[in-house]
């Protein structure tokens, strides 16, 4: 059986303690909460508005088909952004310090796709613990068999060209996601290195939010919409598209770039280093100073802070994140970021050309 990864001096680094003492400074200096403040609920008021509007524009048919083709494409951005600013807090218990509201605001999670309980298990423990480590983070697992992130991987000629096609397939990562990985993920019989042995009341609510879900967005757009099957389809296919594009680039751009590690287990399980390094190492920043940035992607903009603190509200990120940055530079560790998101997405791109190549190339480039 396979021992438990471990870091060393997990929670006692020099570093982590020193830029927690410092973050937890900032909050006590400024009197002010971890939690939501009056911008992060309005932002929330605001997402939660246009989904329902854009839901209801559509469903209705208030405007010619073409316009509604337009809507389509904007709610499935919109989706996205409910699951970067609202239920991505609120699952990690940063949103509130109510158990109650961030259990309320994070069943939005389902209401647009997606299973909570899959989620905290893949994410909140396996990826915020074992970030970029092959065979252990789920999250590397971008198209299995069609993208290669890690160099030993083994290269198939394919690869060649994953920079290209790559782009194409993250359109299908929702879609990939709300009707099978989910499934997929419930039904095995390990998640990285995390035992299944779910409680009963989760089969219901998988099945049960599955239903609501497609009830929404298959069941009611086919009963009361007055469209031939064929014009449903291009407007399900063009706001899956457009929301699975969306997800698939920000979560790529916080890991997944030329200048962030993979790290792997020495013989005895261990990770040399302490988990906080790891992060950093790890991880990386885009458009950090861009409001608009941290607006639309919830703070996976700054996934730094996010990793390092994951209890706090994303919206105080930013002014949290030159604390780190600082502290980081002080503790000899790297602090990646790139300053806007083409540049992201520019590296994005050269690491997949770079994973592309076989091994002994992309080692020697």
């Amino acid at each position: 059986m396979q021992s438990p990864l471990k870091f060393i001096d997990s929670n006692n680094s020099s570093f982590f303690l020193t830029v927690r003492n410092r973050v937890d400074h900032y909050f006590e200096k400024n009197g002010i909460s971890r939690r939501a403040n009056f911008q992060m609920v309005a932002k929330t008021v605001i997402y939660i508005t246009l989904f329902i509007s854009l839901y209801l524009l559509i469903i209705l048919q208030v405007f010619p088909l073409f316009l509604l083709l337009v809507l389509a494409i904007c709610l499935g951005m919109t989706m996205a952004f409910i699951g970067f600013n609202i239920c991505h807090d609120a699952l990690h218990g940063s949103y509130s310090s109510k158990p109650w509201v961030n259990k309320s605001l994070g069943l939005l999670f389902n209401i647009i796709g997606a299973n909570v309980y899959i989620w905290n298990i893949t994410h909140n423990k396996i990826h915020h613990t074992y970030t970029n480590i092959i065979g252990h983070d789920g999250d590397l697992e971008v198209a299995p068999g069609m993208v290669r992130v890690s160099p030993i991987e083994r290269h198939k000629p394919i690869y060649r060209y994953q920079h290209i096609y790559a782009f194409f397939l993250y359109a299908l990562a929702s879609m990939s996601w709300f009707f099978r990985k989910d499934y997929l993920k419930f039904f095995q019989k390990k998640i990285g290195q995390h035992e299944n042995n779910h409680p009963k009341i989760e089969y219901f609510n998988l099945f049960f939010y599955k239903f609501i879900y497609y009830t929404l967005f298959i069941i009611l757009p086919l009963v009361f919409m007055d469209i031939t099957w064929w014009q449903y389809l291009i407007g399900f296919f063009a706001l899956n598209f457009a929301e699975g594009l969306v997800l698939g680039l920000v979560f790529q751009l916080a890991h997944l770039v030329e200048q962030t590690s993979f790290p792997q287990p020495e013989e005895n399980e261990n990770i040399e280093e302490a988990w906080a390094q790891h992060q950093m190492r790890t991880t990386a920043n885009f458009a950090r100073k861009s409001k608009l940035a941290t607006f639309l992607c919830g703070g996976l903009n700054c996934q730094v802070e996010h990793h390092l603190f994951p209890k706090i509200c994303h919206i105080h990120y930013p002014a949290i994140s030159d604390i780190v940055k600082q502290t980081a530079l002080e503790h000899d560790l790297p602090y990646y970021e790139n300053k806007t998101f083409i540049s992201a997405l520019k590296s994005h791109a050269n690491f997949l050309k770079r994973m592309g190549r076989p091994q002994n190339e992309s080692l020697s480039h």
